[in-house]
């Protein structure tokens, strides 16, 4: 219910004339998040998933079809017409690390990565971008990462995440399952950090959290050094 309400509030806001960046600010202070939380864009973007049924909408395919069908492609509607927001890019600009979260690299980070302005950004960065897998042992621990990634051609490993990050990243964390694949990570360029990546309470993400930014500081200090 409370999910429900989120939703509904946000969309009243919305249609009311507050910028989505407006109504994401409002209902972080009404749940006392004390964490900037900043939609990359305030245009307008959908998700589209292409099936064996054809286009659906995310929410369609995720929600009332419980992702059960086969991911043969994804397009971002409305994205080569949107912007990042000036706060987005005033962060990435001012930030020591960045950090990409094991979210789903298709659907979740990809569109953050493809806004209009964002890729720029990235690419003036003096900071480390450093991206957890969200793989472990071939698998996703929460939500169809592994079997999008296979049915759209990828590795379903932390090497597949690592090559759809590309240049886009400088250092990757993956979980200790996976250790045996850094040396072909760092082949592609990246550094990597093995460590245990499954947080089953707030004591692990507070220890997993510490490990990540203390990764990404030693990048950032590494690469202050041989400036």
């Amino acid at each position: 219910d409370q999910d429900f309400a989120t939703h509904i509030l946000r969309t009243e806001r919305l249609r009311n004339g507050a910028t989505l960046s407006e109504a994401t600010g409002e209902l972080a202070a009404a749940l006392g998040i004390e964490s900037a939380i900043l939609p990359v864009t305030d245009d307008p973007v959908a998700t589209l998933v292409q099936t064996h049924d054809g286009w659906l909408d995310f929410q369609d395919y995720f929600v009332g079809r419980r992702q059960a069908d086969d991911v043969l492609g994804v397009r971002f509607e409305g994205i080569e017409r949107a912007q990042a927001s000036s706060a987005v890019l005033q962060e990435i600009t001012n930030a020591a690390v960045v950090v990409i979260a094991p979210s789903n690299p298709i659907v979740s980070v990809a569109p953050i990565l493809q806004t209009p302005g964002v890729s720029e950004a990235l690419s003036r960065r003096t900071a480390p971008v450093v991206a957890v897998s969200p793989i472990i042992g071939g698998q996703a621990l929460k939500g169809p990462a592994a079997n999008m990634l296979r049915t759209l051609g990828h590795d379903v490993s932390a090497l597949g995440v690592a090559r759809i990050y590309g240049t886009v990243i400088d250092g990757l964390v993956i979980d200790n399952a996976d250790a045996a694949l850094a040396p072909e990570i760092e082949a592609l360029g990246h550094r990597v950090l093995a460590t245990n990546a499954i947080m089953g309470d707030a004591t692990d993400r507070a220890r997993f959290a510490d490990e990540v930014l203390e990764f990404a500081g030693s990048l950032a200090r590494e690469q202050a050094a041989a400036r």
